[in-house]
C-alpha cells in the first residue's frame, strides 16, 4: 500500500514537472494576438519574487532539469500578465518615451535640419534622389560600351583598352564626317557601332557620346540612337544627353527622350529642353500642364516660334487640348536639326525652297524618314548612297516601293522621275533581252554630271550589274560594270571578267586592286601601260593604283619605285599623321587603324586626296587584317577619279 502511495506521488510529480515545462515555453512564446487583447482586467497584485530569484541575474540563470521540478511551476497558475517573471519567461524592458536626442554639436535633429540653407538641402536630397529604378544586377557595364558585338561583325573588344582616351578623343572630335571614300564611310560606321573597351581617362557614357555625334555627322542617324541606348538613362552626362537629344530628334522620335528629361536631364537648362520637357509631360497625362508650357515659351519667345508650333503641334497630338496648330514657314531662313526631326515626327514636309537651301543635312535625315513618302525619300537617297549611308540592298527595296506604287502616282513630275527610275531599274533586273537589260543599266548611270547621282547609280546597279554574262562585245562596259560590282563588295563576281579586260586597261587595274586571292606582282611593264591609257588630271588615277598596289605588296619593287620617281610622288615622306596610323599597324590595332584611316580620307572629291595617304591607309588596314576594306578602298580611288 506504502508502495502504491509512492508510485502514484512519483507519477503526479513528473506530471507537474511537464506542465510546468509546457507552462514555461508557453510563456517565452511571443502572443500572436493583436495588442491588449491578451492583457488580463485589473486582477490581484502579483506575489512578490523569492529574493533568491529577485537578486539573481537572469543572463546567468539556468533552465531547471526536468527531473527537478521548481517549486514556482507547482504553485497555482496566475495569469500571463500577471505571473512573476520564472526561468523560462523573458524580462521585457518598455520602451521609453520619444524623445529628442541631441547631437555632439548639443543641437536635436530637427535643430539641426534647421540649421542648414535650404538651398543646399535641395542639393543633397536631389543627389540623394535615385537616377534609375533599374535593379542593380540588370545594369550594363560602363567598362565596355556599343552595339555590334565583335562575334556579330564588331572589331575586337580589347582594340581599345589602353588607348589614351583624351587622344582617342581628339580624332574623334576632330573627325568631320565627311570623306572621300564610301568604302571608309562603312569602315568608320562599322569601327564606331562595334563594342569596345572605354578608354583609360575617358568616362564610359562619354566614350558613347562622342561616337554618337560622330554618326550624327556621318548622317547615321538609327546607328547613333542605337550608341545612345546603349547606356543605361541613370549613367547619362550631359555630353551623352546633348547626343540623346540630336539622335532622337534626327530619328524623329522626340518621346524616346522622355526617360532622359525625368532623370539626369532633369534641370537641364536650354530652349529646347524646356521644350522637350513640355512635350514630354503631354505624353504623361499632363496635357494641360505641357500646352500651358508652350504657350508661355511662345509669350517670352523661348525658342523660334517655328520649333514652338511644331512642338505644340507634336504635343497636342497627346492630349486632348481640342487644338489646332497651324504651321507657318513664313519668316524660316533654314531648316535646324529641331524643325527638320519635329516636321517628320508631326508627318510634315518642309517647303522645297528650305529643303534646297539645306542641302546634305536635310538629304541624310529625310532618305531615312519611313513617315515621308518614297519619291521624297528617292530624291534624297542618292547623297546617302554616294556617301555610304545606304546599302544597294537600301536603295532597291526603296526603289521596289516606288515601282509597288506606280499606279497611284497623279500629274507630279516628280513622282513620274522616280517612277521611271523604277521600271528602268526592274528591267535591268529582269528584261529577257541582254542588251535590254544592259541599257538599262546606263540609263541608271546617268550622265555624271553629278557626281553623287552619277556614284548612287552604280550603287543602285550593282546586283544587276551581277547578272550580266561576260562577253566580247560587251568588254568595253567592263570598267564601269566592275566599278558597280564592287560597290557592293561583289569581287567574285568581277574576276569573271578578267580574260576579257587586257593588261594595262582601267578594269584590269580595278581587278588587279580587288582580287582575294591575287599572288603575283605587277610588273613595270604593265604599269606602264596603264599610264599611257590613263586620261586623269595629273595621272591621278596611276598614283592611286601605285599607292594601292604598294600597299597591298602587290608590285614589283623596283618597278614601284622608278614609276614613283617618274611621277613625283614621295612615298617616304613622314607626318604626325603617317606615324601615328603606322604605329596603330605595327601594334595590331584595327579599331584605332579605322579611325586613324578615316581621319586621313576628309574631304568632298577624291581630288584632293594624295597618294601618301592612300598609300599608308591601305597598308595599315592590310597589316591589321582588314584586307577587304583595304581592297574595296584601293579599287574605289582607281574608279572614281
Amino acid at each position: 500500500m506504502n508502495r502504491s502511495r509512492l508510485l502514484i506521488s512519483a507519477g503526479a510529480m513528473t506530471g507537474v514537472a511537464a506542465l510546468a515545462l509546457i507552462s514555461g515555453g508557453l510563456l517565452a512564446q511571443e502572443s500572436l494576438l493583436p495588442p491588449g487583447f491578451d492583457s488580463p482586467p485589473a486582477a490581484r497584485p502579483s506575489p512578490a519574487p523569492r529574493p533568491s530569484q529577485a537578486t539573481r541575474p537572469a543572463a546567468t540563470r539556468a533552465p531547471a532539469p526536468a527531473s527537478a521540478p521548481s517549486p514556482v511551476a507547482a504553485q497555482p497558475a496566475a495569469p500571463a500578465a500577471a505571473s512573476p517573471p520564472s526561468v523560462s519567461a523573458p524580462v521585457v524592458q518598455p520602451v521609453p518615451a520619444a524623445t529628442s536626442v541631441a547631437t555632439a554639436t548639443g543641437l536635436s535633429d530637427e535643430e539641426l535640419l534647421q540649421s542648414i540653407d535650404p538651398e543646399l538641402l535641395a542639393r543633397l536630397l536631389e543627389s540623394a534622389r535615385p537616377k534609375s529604378d533599374i535593379p542593380p544586377g540588370g545594369r550594363r557595364s560602363l567598362e565596355v560600351v556599343g552595339v555590334v558585338d565583335e562575334r556579330d561583325g564588331g572589331l575586337p573588344m580589347a582594340s581599345t583598352r589602353n588607348l589614351n582616351g583624351p587622344f582617342v578623343e581628339a580624332v574623334i572630335g576632330k573627325t568631320r564626317g565627311r570623306f572621300v571614300s564610301r568604302w571608309g564611310h562603312i569602315l568608320l560606321r562599322r569601327a564606331l557601332a562595334s563594342r569596345l573597351a572605354t578608354p583609360v581617362g575617358m568616362n564610359g557614357a562619354d566614350w558613347a557620346a562622342i561616337r554618337a555625334s560622330l554618326l550624327l555627322r556621318m548622317g547615321e542617324a538609327d546607328l547613333a540612337r542605337s550608341m545612345v541606348q546603349a547606356v543605361d538613362s541613370g549613367d547619362f552626362t550631359p555630353a551623352l544627353e546633348d547626343a540623346a537629344m540630336a539622335s532622337y530628334l534626327a530619328t524623329a522620335d522626340p518621346v524616346g527622350l522622355c526617360p532622359i528629361t525625368a532623370l539626369t536631364a532633369a534641370r537641364r537648362e536650354g530652349a529646347q529642353w524646356e521644350l522637350m520637357r513640355a512635350i514630354c509631360a503631354g505624353f504623361s497625362e499632363e496635357g494641360g500642364s505641357a500646352m500651358a508650357q508652350l504657350d508661355r515659351a511662345m509669350r517670352r519667345g523661348t525658342a523660334s516660334k517655328i520649333d514652338i508650333l511644331l512642338a505644340q503641334k507634336f504635343a497636342g497630338a497627346a492630349t486632348n487640348a481640342r487644338r489646332a496648330v497651324k504651321i507657318e514657314w513664313d519668316g524660316v531662313e533654314t531648316l535646324t536639326p529641331w524643325s527638320i526631326g519635329m516636321s517628320f515626327a508631326t508627318g510634315l514636309e518642309p517647303p522645297e525652297s528650305l529643303r534646297a537651301s539645306s542641302g546634305t543635312d536635310y538629304a541624310l535625315m529625310a532618305a531615312r524618314a519611313p513617315m515621308l513618302p518614297p519619291a521624297a525619300r528617292a530624291a534624297a537617297a542618292d547623297v546617302a548612297a554616294a556617301r555610304g549611308v545606304f546599302s544597294s540592298a537600301a536603295m532597291i527595296d526603296l526603289y521596289s516601293q516606288i515601282y509597288a506604287l506606280r499606279g497611284a502616282s497623279a500629274t507630279n513630275g516628280d513622282v513620274d522621275q522616280w517612277t521611271r527610275r523604277a521600271e528602268s531599274l526592274r528591267t535591268a533586273y529582269v528584261a529577257q533581252d541582254a542588251g535590254d537589260r544592259l541599257e538599262a543599266i546606263r540609263t541608271l548611270w546617268g550622265d555624271g554630271r553629278d557626281p553623287d547621282r552619277a556614284y548612287a547609280g552604280l550603287v543602285l546597279t550593282s546586283h544587276a550589274a551581277a547578272r550580266v554574262i561576260p562577253a566580247e562585245n560587251i568588254a568595253d562596259e567592263a570598267a564601269p560594270l566592275i566599278a558597280s560590282m564592287l560597290t557592293a563588295g561583289l569581287d567574285r563576281n568581277a574576276l569573271k571578267w578578267a580574260r576579257f579586260c587586257p593588261v594595262g586597261s582601267e578594269a584590269w587595274g580595278l581587278l588587279v586592286l580587288s582580287n582575294p586571292g591575287r599572288a603575283t606582282t605587277v610588273s613595270g611593264e604593265a604599269l606602264g601601260t596603264f599610264l599611257d591609257g590613263d586620261d586623269s588630271e595629273g595621272s591621278l588615277r596611276t598614283r592611286f593604283l601605285l599607292a594601292g598596289l604598294m600597299g597591298l605588296g602587290r608590285v614589283d619593287p623596283g618597278a614601284a619605285r622608278d614609276l614613283a620617281a617618274k611621277l613625283s610622288v614621295d612615298f617616304n615622306r613622314q607626318t604626325r599623321w603617317t606615324q601615328a596610323i603606322d604605329s596603330a599597324a605595327a601594334s595590331g590595332n584595327p579599331a584605332l587603324v579605322s579611325l586613324l584611316a578615316a581621319f586621313g580620307m576628309q574631304a568632298d572629291r577624291w581630288d584632293r586626296m594624295t597618294p601618301l595617304h592612300l598609300y599608308h591607309i591601305v597598308s595599315a588596314l592590310q597589316r591589321v587584317g582588314l584586307s577587304a576594306e583595304a581592297r574595296m578602298i584601293a579599287a574605289e580611288a582607281v574608279s572614281r577619279v
